[in-house]
């Protein structure tokens, strides 16, 4: 027992073990909470031994929790939920209010940031800052006041609300369809050089839902980052997977052709917004905001 009179696991093991279960991966989790993949293994295995009981597992998308795991992950998001709300209230309220919003990359570039004059307008006497970044923003060190997402409707995290489940179809540049033509079906496509982002799981993802099992790996490059990737089927690199949020303006004025015809809706968009600033007035209008510009397809 410690010294408090709580028998607690150090508070430093808690911390890496909630960011892995909030981002399903050991180095999304390193990147959010600023350490190493090694540290942050080492303190969930540690964090295991001492509860003397498995806490994660590994998958082919990254790290799952066990029963135990969500059990304790749903306590600790509580407990750190508490500390954040406390501190926020007593930290001194600042002489101008501002709104830190972090969004998904591809959304951020291509349909936010030209409408940020827009957002202001609407907000008043609001300062915006807006982070291009594909993880979560840790709310308890007041990263951010919000984050818009991406991923699975069901499987969201924790107090996210739905946006947009946006049709997600394959595009190439006119230059590249005039030099290697556009395929004609789904298993020419699937022998394409495909632009990927962190890994082939999209395309593979994708192909499935048009009912189509892979027999072969895709080919093409892997870039890691959505604007990459759009940027590359621009420049006449390939065949890339986007939405008409993101791509819309190029497809309307032909930079892009759209390739096959797909109704495939692989994830949407979320607003997910920090414990402390729930109901926040400034947060709710945002919300107006983006309820009433988001394209409905």
């Amino acid at each position: 027992m410690n010294a408090d009179g709580f028998n607690l696991p150090p508070l430093i093991m808690l911390r890496a073990f909630e960011a892995v279960a909030r981002m399903g991966s050991m180095r999304k989790a390193a990147d959010d909470i600023g350490v190493s993949h090694t540290v942050v293994s080492r303190h969930v295995r540690n964090l295991e031994h001492w509860m003397g009981q498995k806490l994660v597992t590994a998958t082919p998308r990254g790290v799952a929790l066990t029963a135990t795991g969500e059990t304790l992950f749903a306590s600790v998001t509580r407990a750190f939920r508490i500390i954040a709300n406390t501190t926020a209230e007593l930290r001194p309220a600042s002489p101008r209010a501002g709104l830190r919003i972090w969004c998904m990359p591809g959304l951020a570039t291509r349909w936010l940031t030209p409408r940020l004059s827009d957002i202001e307008a609407a907000m008043g006497s609001v300062e915006i800052s807006l982070r291009a970044i594909d993880r979560l923003p840790d709310f308890a060190a007041h990263e951010a006041d919000l984050m818009i997402g991406f991923g699975r409707f069901e499987d969201l995290p924790t107090g996210a609300r739905r946006l947009i489940l946006p049709r997600m179809f394959p595009v190439a540049s006119p230059a590249w369809i005039a030099s290697n033509g556009a395929p004609a079906d789904l298993l020419a496509l699937a022998q394409a050089p495909l632009i990927h982002e962190e890994s082939r799981q999209q395309w593979t993802d994708w192909f499935e839902a048009m009912g189509t099992r892979l027999s072969a790996q895709l080919r093409g490059p892997r870039l890691w980052d959505a604007n990459l990737g759009f940027d590359a089927a621009l420049a006449g690199q390939g065949i890339a997977l986007v939405t008409r949020l993101t791509a819309g303006s190029e497809i309307d004025d032909g930079r892009l052709v759209e390739i096959l015809d797909s109704k495939v809706r692989l994830g949407g968009y979320y607003l997910l917004a920090a414990p402390q600033r729930q109901g926040d007035p400034m947060l709710i209008r945002f919300e107006r905001w983006l309820e009433d510009n988001l394209p409905r397809e």
